[in-house]
């Protein structure tokens, strides 16, 4: 659908007034074309006002940039009859302007923030609408899911890509949305204009302190759903169990939005009363309002079950009944890559591929790994190249901390040096920690490792399909290869 909106409709003024009608928005230079708005961003390593003369020379109306890029183009820009906005905080404006440039989005949306968890969370309150009847999707990690799909190369994507997809999933008649708020999303305003019925907080462990640097400052970037994107008076659901949630859980109150506390603090709304754990899922026992109840969740790990009771919370929050929700929550699925039983051995043994990349997500799935498993668990553990260092010794250290055996392997190296990045996982993991760099060949290891009642957990990669090795990526899928292995050590086509 062909859309235009006036500089004005779009909230944005320009300098001398001028109001060009607007065919399109842009952020990269090289696919601008006549009539767009081109946004020249600040980034990491140059700012966009460097392609301000490239974006008027292939005709656009206008350009949106601060007071930095302006002066970096002044001299093309005083030469330009385009239009020149310039904002304090332009990727806000931007993702203001590209909500009301697309126009439309499902009535119902929520979004979730947390450094784990927040894909399943996203994926159960898909599920959860869908069963109650709703046309749903999620949006995140693995794309956009559900009543209408669509890749999507960031968790959040930038509000140009984002409010594109909500619009078009809104033409579909979808009517209700989940979606996943990274920090960097939340830093970057990429989720300003997005309106949200309510929004969920699961936990916070170390992760993304390259882009952060410090904790706080990450903390603070999670908060601003809160704090900043949830609309007034719309609800939180916060896990009260984790170190932070009660403090999320101020900021959300002190910003005005009543909090749905999860977990198994005294005052929780959704109080976990009792999980019972055997070898395919767990009996959960909570408590709403006073009542409890019990249901069965066909989910491996107790932190699935708080996933599960904050989608649950989000959809009470936006407005479905509580009986039809908790109802919904047996018919949970696994998420792809997320405590995802991949394969089984003749002898009993599972394998399990989660997305666990930092070193409370691989203590996480390990400790919850652990009741529904009678024997030994093996854990295959490494870390991504270009990304937080510091957490990679941590990595190898929560792998020996609750694994019985640890193999140390490659995961993203990217630019990196794989065998510098093995070296400092391993630095944590301890010297009893066995290193095969071919990720390959360390599934196979790992599955052969396994007696009867005995797990292999695969970690760090969970629903990819590739795996970058400098500037390339090869085809690399945790859960084939785990079948493969299986199929290869036991003669017959694994399960």
């Amino acid at each position: 659908m062909t859309r235009q909106a006036r500089l004005s409709e779009l909230g944005l003024t320009a300098k001398g007034g001028a109001n060009p009608v607007i065919g399109s928005l842009i952020v990269d230079s090289r696919e601008v074309t006549k009539g767009a708005l081109f946004a020249a961003l600040p980034g990491s390593r140059v700012h966009g006002g460097e392609f301000i003369q490239y974006a008027l020379r292939m005709g656009a109306s206008a350009v949106l940039t601060d007071a930095v890029g302006a002066e970096i183009a002044s001299d093309v820009l005083a030469g330009s009859d385009a239009a020149l906005v310039v904002a304090e905080a332009p990727r806000q404006a931007l993702a203001y302007a590209a909500a009301l440039f697309y126009g439309a989005q499902p009535q119902t949306m929520v979004a979730v923030t947390g450094t784990n968890g927040k894909t399943s969370v996203a994926h159960f309150t898909r599920q959860i609408w869908e069963a109650l009847g709703h046309s749903a999707v999620n949006l995140g990690t693995t794309g956009v899911e559900g009543s209408w799909t669509a890749p999507l190369d960031h968790t959040t994507p930038e509000p140009i890509t984002l409010h594109r997809a909500l619009a078009a999933a809104a033409e579909a008649g979808v009517t209700h949305g989940a979606m996943e708020a990274s920090s960097h999303g939340l830093a970057q305003y990429r989720l300003d204009g997005v309106t949200l019925a309510a929004a969920g907080f699961t936990n916070f462990s170390q992760d993304h302190l390259d882009y952060h640097e410090t904790f706080e400052a990450y903390f603070d970037a999670k908060a601003g759903l809160f704090g900043r994107v949830l609309g007034d008076g719309a609800p939180a659901v916060i896990h009260l169990d984790d170190s932070r949630g009660p403090d999320m859980a101020e900021i959300a109150r002190q910003a005005g939005h009543p909090v749905i506390g999860v977990g198994r603090r005294e005052g929780a709304d959704l109080k976990i009363e009792a999980l019972r754990f055997d070898a395919t899922g767990q009996d959960l026992r909570f408590a709403w309002k006073g009542q409890s109840r019990q249901v069965r969740l066909a989910l491996i790990g107790g932190f699935q079950a708080e996933n599960a009771l904050v989608a649950a919370g989000l959809a009470l929050a936006s407005g479905d009944e509580p009986e039809t929700v908790f109802a919904a929550l047996e018919q949970l699925g696994t998420v792809r890559g997320r405590m995802e039983l991949a394969a089984v051995r003749a002898n009993g043994a599972s394998v399990f591929v989660d997305y666990a990349h930092t070193p409370d997500a691989v203590a996480t799935a390990l400790q919850a790994l652990r009741p529904h498993i009678m024997g030994r668990i093996v854990c295959i553990v490494g870390a991504g190249g270009d990304r937080d260092t510091g957490k990679r010794p941590l990595m190898g250290q929560a792998a020996a901390d609750y694994a019985d055996q640890v193999i140390v392997t490659d995961d993203n190296p990217r630019s990196e040096d794989p065998a510098a990045i093995r070296a400092a996982v391993i630095g944590g993991a301890g010297p009893d920690a066995v290193e095969v760099g071919d990720r390959a060949e360390a599934i196979l290891r790992g599955v052969d490792a396994l007696g009867p009642g005995d797990a292999l957990l695969i970690s760090g990669k969970g629903h990819e399909t590739g795996q970058t090795v400098g500037d390339t990526v090869l085809p690399f899928d945790d859960a084939e290869q785990a079948s493969i292995a299986v199929t290869a050590l036991d003669g017959a086509r694994a399960r």
